[in-house]
């Protein structure tokens, strides 16, 4: 076994790795960028060492400076996590060459299946499902007809310069693919100026569900059940589960055992996992291979029991597997739901910066444990005062969770997004929580299209439905009740002046546009100091909480069942609000007698500034460029100027035609959210 590895990465899986190491007695190395040079990952490692600036392709892309890194620390193999350079084979390669093992498959497995050409062949020859389809250009019409005939409807038609929905049509009958096939082909020379089509198999209803296997280097493979990777938004991963809502027991086992034919079939050794395109019919296709451990492993770690990582060290460090087919086990239910650095409400653009509070929910699993079951499982980078750069993806940790049901599942996760305390950037965790009470989720009645067809314009606040929003109202005038009570405790108060503990309250909704919503609340003692009755639009609540008055989250029980809540005092526009949060919806409110509510009900309403003759920038990131000037006419949709953030380019438009009156940020300086950029004339 090896005295010491190195972590050719950075983040979450870098830590993940870490833990599994100091688990078997393994000393660890981290190499880092400028940028990370206080995570957490550095903190955790026994050693580090600097690759260079910020940039991955000056640092942790640099193959020669991690090999040097291995070499001067006297690092026996390397971890490679996912990303980077997990899945380049020269780099698995070299290090082979250099006498340092690499810690996932050979160079010419991570070749073989990283052609999608090659790959598909290769499928083919071992008897695994592909896709099938007519891949040289069609004649004619009447040629396609018969070709979609021998493939079997529905099928699609598509032109091979296809794009942004021009020379593409599905036919599920003789007549469609005759209309189809001259269509695809007219929009495509019209378009593209060329008029080649193919044709191959529509999945209908598709489902993105994917096998883990396992092999190692004397020639045994195994497979470790599936994972249903369908919620999707543009084709990144947002829940991950396993197994799947959807498969037989029949399906289950002829994929995996297709998934491990392909492993033997390119001598795979290492975690790898196959992924299948799987129809309504159950009807499956291969789609690729990832010859890497995948960012969803922990949820197969849960049903299995197995530490994956320590699964690829002992591969290869030469030992052979210690498990067959028949001892894969399959206990609960498990979920996984990606918690990133980036804003729902608008656009899901990233949200980088400064972590002024970052509290996940309480763990009962240890990643490097998974004998560990039925509970909470945090994978992080990150630690609250740390800093979320922008020169790498938007992950803040994986949230998992192990139920024994799928229901008992989904349950533990909404606790525990509720409980999961994020604060100076914004996450996705009020998306999260509205798609895990979707019924279509809760019932398992989803496909990779599940995200588009139900937001297709976009996430709003009014996409989160609480169960009973009443429920915020009589949180908010609770916590009041218990912090006048502990205000009418306190010593030195002048007679007659002391705080009086009122018994009706009103909450008062507050909205950006001035339209108030006021809600009566009573609240009576309980039979206890810690709990308490309100009664709210004729629906009763009996709250017990121990939680702190100054703790953000708050748990109890509400009418005997439990909750998880979080509650702040004071907003950046109101330090008398309330904001409480639960389920995925905030109420922002303030809690007050009924006579206050009625002279706050006769204020003035003022309206936020005018700020239509500025080009905001809408998130956190780096000016890479402004592509106007004072005095010059912008038109409408014309490009303005473009916000690097995250490895993403982002580009902002005119919103209307005007006259550039002053530019206010240039090029190379670095933006929040907000910051007026361009400012139009009058």
């Amino acid at each position: 076994m090896f005295k010491k590895i190195l972590i050719a990465n950075r983040g979450e899986i870098a830590c993940r790795v870490i833990a599994t190491a100091k688990k078997m007695g393994i000393a660890t190395v981290a190499v880092y960028s400028e940028a990370d040079k206080e995570a957490r990952h550095v903190r955790l490692a026994d050693e580090a060492v600097l690759l260079g600036p910020a940039p991955s392709r000056e640092s942790y892309l640099v193959a020669d400076k991690i090999i040097a890194a291995a070499k001067v620390t006297g690092a026996q193999a390397i971890h490679p996590g996912y990303g980077f350079l997990s899945e380049n084979e020269a780099f698995a390669q070299r290090c082979e060459d250099e006498g340092i093992a690499f810690i996932g498959p050979k160079a010419h497995s991570i070749a073989a299946m990283g052609d999608k050409i090659a790959s598909k062949k290769l499928a083919n020859e071992a008897q695994v499902n592909t896709i099938p389809g007519y891949n040289d250009p069609i004649a004619n019409a009447e040629a396609a007809v018969e070709i979609a005939k021998g493939i079997g409807y529905p099928v699609m038609i598509k032109a091979s310069a296809g794009g942004g929905g021009k020379g593409l049509r599905v036919a599920f009958n003789d007549k469609e693919a005759l209309e189809g096939f001259t269509a695809c082909q007219n929009e495509a020379r019209n378009s593209f100026g060329d008029d080649r089509i193919f044709i191959e198999k529509f999945v209908e209803q598709p489902r993105h569900i994917e096998i883990q296997i396992l092999g190692d280097s004397h020639g045994n493979v195994v497979y470790l059940n599936e994972r249903e990777c369908s919620i999707q938004r543009r084709h990144q991963k947002v829940i991950e589960e396993a197994p799947s809502p959807f498969i037989s027991e029949e399906t289950r086992k002829a994929m995996g055992e297709q998934a491990v034919a392909l492993a033997k079939a390119v001598k795979y050794q290492s975690a790898g996992t196959v992924e299948f395109v799987v129809g309504k019919n159950q009807d499956f296709y291969f789609l690729e291979m990832n010859t890497r451990l995948q960012v969803e492993h922990p949820v197969t770690e849960c049903i299995t029991g197995l530490d994956l990582v320590e699964q690829m060290i002992r591969v290869a460090a030469g030992e052979k597997l210690n498990l067959r087919q028949e001892d894969i086990k399959r206990d609960g239910w498990a979920m996984e739901c990606r918690i990133n650095a980036e804003d729902p409400f608008r656009n899901f653009l990233p949200s980088t910066g400064r972590l002024v509070r970052f509290t996940p929910p309480a763990e009962t699993m240890w990643q490097a444990d998974p004998s560990q079951k039925y509970g909470v499982r945090v994978d992080t980078g990150v630690f609250e005062g740390g800093e979320i750069p922008m020169y790498y993806d938007s992950m803040i940790a994986k949230l998992i969770v192990h139920g024994k049901d799928r229901n008992d599942a989904i349950a533990k996760m909404r606790e525990a997004l509720n409980g999961f305390v994020i604060r100076g950037i914004n996450s996705n965790i009020p998306f999260q929580a509205a798609l895990l009470a979707h019924p279509d989720f809760v019932s398992g009645n989803f496909n990779t299209g599940f995200i588009a067809h139900h937001y297709a314009g976009g996430f709003h606040a009014e996409d989160v439905p609480h169960d009973d929003e009443n429920l915020l109202v009589a949180l908010a005038a609770f916590v009041r009740r218990k912090s006048r009570q502990r205000a009418s405790g306190m010593s030195g108060q002048l007679p007659g002046y002391g705080v009086q503990v009122e018994k009706a309250y009103t909450v008062v909704s507050l909205s950006r546009d001035g339209q108030h919503r006021h809600t009566g609340v009573q609240v009576d003692d309980g039979d206890t100091a810690t709990s308490a009755t309100a009664y709210v639009n004729g629906k009763r609540y009996h709250i017990c909480s121990a939680s702190r008055l100054n703790d953000i989250v708050i748990t109890g029980t509400v009418n005997g069942n439990p909750f998880t809540a979080q509650i702040e005092r004071g907003t950046a526009r109101n330090p008398l609000a309330l904001v409480v949060q639960h389920n995925g919806t905030k109420l922002e409110c303030m809690v007050m007698s009924p006579r206050a509510a009625e002279l706050q009900a006769m204020m003035p309403f003022k309206a936020p500034p005018d700020m239509s003759r500025f080009v905001l920038s809408p998130m956190p990131g780096l000016l890479v460029d402004v592509a106007v000037q004072v005095g010059q006419k912008v038109q409408a949709g014309e490009r303005v100027a473009v916000i690097e953030a995250m490895k993403m380019e982002n580009v902002l438009f005119a919103a209307a035609d005007g006259v550039v009156a002053k530019v206010l940020a240039h090029k190379g300086e670095s933006l929040v959210v907000d910051q007026p950029i361009v400012e139009f004339e009058k």
